[in-house]
């Protein structure tokens, strides 16, 4: 296992264990405390469980070498792990909004919400925030798509729970108060959550699709690359020089030409050079496909 999986899953698993306390703390607190948004903030929180357990599945598969079956291995499968992050905050999300706009009619002006429920709305809010932060820089650094993700859902998370603050905080002033109309913006609250959430899933789910196809890579991208290959050797000129996305790394297809007078084994040995050189100097390189042309030095042209 390598240190980038090992720090993937190590991060993973933390978040599921976060997530069940928080999902746990959150229902109790919203069902004792008379929060509808809380209740709404604790389905988020246990959704984020499912979504962390999909990841790890996905880090874990995404780590096998490469087979008969997957030549260019199973980064894909932190792709696939994304996706079922991104259909799952949208169904969520649904359920949420439905049950929160239908509370509205249902809601009487005399339940009140304790003040429980903020400081543990407010408590959530600051580990999530924590855990985005967390997950999303590891992230970046070891270029891990699904840990993005799961970084992401945190984030929504905390910003659901801020929405939450916010309502509940209108529905206690108004039963203080005795302004009853307050109290059907902790609903509403679970509405704009519930938003919120299918937003996320549907910018997730775009994402997660986009690298499933195999996005090239750019010319910006693949400029590095290009220097890479040209300091090889023996390399008269790059031809074609094509980078695909594949899950957390890319693979590269490349023609260059060489002198067309060198034996096989010469011209194989240059695209070998290319090749090693490529992985070696450019981490997001797990794959180098080189075919080489001739090329009449004498006269200046391809043959």
């Amino acid at each position: 296992m390598t240190n980038r999986y090992r720090q993937a899953q190590r991060a993973t698993i933390l978040g599921i264990i976060v997530n069940i306390i928080l999902a746990i703390i959150k229902g109790i607190g919203g069902i004792m405390g008379n929060s509808r948004a809380l209740v709404a903030d604790a389905v988020h929180s246990a959704s984020d469980v499912v979504s962390s357990v999909a990841v790890y599945i996905g880090v874990r598969a995404a780590q096998k070498p490469p087979d008969r079956e997957h030549p260019y291995g199973h980064g894909k499968s932190e792709n696939v792990a994304t996706l079922i992050v991104a259909i799952l905050l949208v169904v969520v999300g649904f359920e949420i909004m439905y049950n929160s706009i239908s509370s509205i009619w249902t809601e009487r002006a005399n339940e009140v919400t304790s003040m429980m429920v903020l400081y543990i709305i407010i408590f959530s809010l600051v580990i999530k925030e924590v855990l985005f932060q967390y997950k999303y820089r590891l992230g970046r650094k070891i270029n891990s798509p699904a840990l993005i993700a799961d970084a992401w859902h945190h984030r929504s998370d905390a910003i659901s729970s801020a929405v939450a603050l916010l309502g509940v905080g209108l529905t206690i002033i108004g039963a203080r108060f005795d302004v009853p109309y307050l109290i059907y913006f902790d609903p509403i609250a679970g509405a704009v959550i519930a938003i919120i959430i299918m937003y996320m899933g549907f910018q997730l789910a775009k994402e997660a699709v986009s690298m499933t196809l195999e996005v090239v890579l750019n010319e910006d991208e693949t400029r590095d690359m290009m220097r890479t290959v040209k300091a090889v050797d023996k390399v008269v000129k790059i031809d074609r020089l094509s980078a695909r996305s594949h899950g957390s790394y890319v693979i590269v297809d490349i023609k260059i030409s060489v002198d067309a007078n060198i034996t096989v084994e010469e011209g194989h040995k240059i695209a070998r050079n290319a090749k090693q050189r490529l992985i070696k100097e450019h981490d997001i390189v797990r794959e180098v496909n080189v075919h080489v042309n001739p090329y009449d030095l004498e006269n200046f042209k391809d043959i």
